[in-house]
């Protein structure tokens, strides 16, 4: 398979080869392309769990599981505020 680059790409993985964390264009194409599937997966897990999470805000709806908004404002007040530490 052959594939043309624009400049700016092709200057990148010269780049990466000349750093020497990399021998050939071969293994930043591999790495690169990698990284975009590990992305790709993230990105679907993540779908997945906004979709499961929406799905169990449905069913709670349908079967009147609601909380007042007001309870759950007084609730988020009285917790302690992390130190994020």
């Amino acid at each position: 398979m052959n594939i043309s680059l624009p400049p700016r790409l092709e200057t990148l993985i010269r780049k990466k080869i000349e750093s020497g964390l990399y021998e050939s264009h071969t293994q930043v194409i591999e790495e690169a392309l990698f990284l975009l599937e590990e992305r790709d997966q993230v990105r679907s897990m993540r779908r997945d769990r906004l979709l499961e999470e929406i799905a169990k805000g449905i069913y709670q709806a349908d079967n009147r599981h609601l909380v007042d908004g007001a309870e759950v404002l007084h609730t988020l007040r009285k917790k302690p505020v992390s130190s994020g530490a």
